[in-house]
């Protein structure tokens, strides 16, 4: 009986690391606003304490988007569409935007984390479903900006478990850049966000009572490899499949499904 339940664990996290990587790949974000909620539910499931529920889901998903961001990085750089240079502007501001992030999270208790989450979905799925668009022509920011703006998209990263790219490619686009060029670039910045932001996890969550066995700080690593492993395979077939499948109609798919698991944790 033991052994079916660990069966069906693995299973669930192959199929939503193969989930998570096929839609990043395919519309750009979707890796820590899918694996969240489904964490959290998964780990209610398995029994773990509640009170390290969310912060579990939260940096475990940052963990994950160490590996995977990797496999992206590669892929844009490879094409040279990588601003290497916006990133390095950046990466100050995320780190520390990202500590502070995992601070604040370690702050919060569980029911105040599972508000935040649940907004920022709200948030996103509404600006997708709608088609929102920056305005774009600004200049780009000085050092000031760039750092300030870093922190912003750090900070509320590490929050919520994601990789930033719903806030990095409209900062950038925003402010002149290439379309292109903003999703590979966010890509890359990605990296920091979650390094930091899992870091950060991890020493907050060392010596909490509550951790499950596997557990690493607030990182739970059974979760992680089986998520790793499918989302590495499946995150370029989603980039393929972006040049052949209607895009458009897939972000709204997946707008209403974000709306709908935003409320559903804001409700529950």
């Amino acid at each position: 009986m033991l052994e079916l339940i660990y069966l069906q664990e693995l299973l669930l996290y192959l199929g939503l690391g193969a989930l998570a990587g096929l839609m990043a790949g395919l519309l750009g974000v979707g890796g820590g606003l899918l694996i969240v909620p489904v964490l959290l539910w998964a780990f209610e499931l398995l029994g773990f304490p509640y009170q390290v529920l969310m912060h579990l889901a939260v940096g475990t998903s940052l963990a994950t988007i160490v590996v995977t961001s990797l496999s992206s990085i590669l892929a844009h750089n490879r094409r040279g569409a990588v601003r290497w240079e916006l990133v390095r502007q950046l990466a100050p501001g995320i780190l520390l935007g990202a500590w502070i992030g995992a601070l604040v999270a370690d702050w919060m208790s569980g029911d105040w984390l599972r508000r935040v989450f649940p907004l920022f979905a709200l948030f996103v799925g509404t600006r997708m479903l709608l088609g929102l668009r920056v305005r774009v022509g600004r200049d780009l920011p000085g050092r000031v900006g760039f750092w300030g703006a870093g922190g912003v998209i750090g900070a509320v990263s590490a929050l919520v478990g994601i990789g930033g790219g719903s806030l990095t490619v409209p900062f950038l686009h925003a402010s002149g850049v290439d379309m292109r060029q903003a999703v590979a670039s966010s890509s890359a910045c990605g990296l920091p966000i979650a390094l930091a932001g899992a870091t950060g996890f991890v020493w907050t969550g060392w010596a909490d009572p509550g951790l499950p066995s596997g557990s690493t700080g607030y990182v739970y690593w059974p979760a992680f490899a089986g998520i790793v492993l499918t989302s590495m395979l499946l995150a370029p077939v989603g980039a393929r499949l972006a040049h052949s499948l209607p895009v458009q109609a897939l972000q709204r798919v997946f707008a209403l499904l974000l709306l709908g698991v935003g409320l559903k944790l804001l409700l529950a």
